[in-house]
């Protein structure tokens, strides 16, 4: 048995501690914000974030995320109250087919944790893991930067309260 936490839940799986955490979140707890696309660590479509710090998931083993915070697209926002970096890529019209989408967010999340006002060259190497065959990069960042503006927005209004 092995238990993981995911969006703030914790889950107890009995899975071989070998599985890759990507087939673990799509497969057992129906999370399928994350995508499979090359398997092999070298797309980004299924980045999530482990400890505040993004993870290819299609790479990672279970067993090695005991005991650690792990964060999905679905920890981020709902379709109905989507989150402030969800809400700038739909703002921003950042997906085109949309399969690479997840895990820009995500990785573009982790990124505005740890820094809340990040250049383009900033946001550039940070996404550069994550590939975009569709051409929105410009939109893309355009999104980081709203959501950008956006956090540290509400960031100032409650040091005001």
């Amino acid at each position: 048995m092995l238990r993981l936490t995911v969006n703030g839940r914790d889950h107890d799986l009995d899975v071989d501690p070998d599985t890759p955490l990507l087939y673990v979140l799509r497969d057992d707890l129906a999370l399928n914000g994350a995508r499979y696309g090359c398997g092999l660590g070298q797309c980004g479509a299924c980045t999530v974030a482990v400890e505040g710090r993004p993870v290819l998931s299609c790479v990672t083993p279970v067993s090695v995320l005991a005991g650690r915070s792990i964060l999905t697209l679905e920890g981020l926002g709902t379709p109905e109250q989507p989150g402030t970096i969800q809400r700038a890529f739909v703002a921003e019209q950042a997906a085109q087919c949309g399969y690479c989408i997840p895990g820009m967010i995500v990785r573009a999340h982790a990124l505005l944790v740890q820094n809340p006002d990040p250049s383009d060259a900033e946001i550039r190497r940070s996404l550069n893991l994550n590939l975009c065959r569709c051409g929105t990069h410009l939109r893309i960042l355009a999104a980081v930067h709203r959501a950008a503006r956006e956090t540290r927005g509400a960031a100032s209004e409650d040091d005001r309260s």
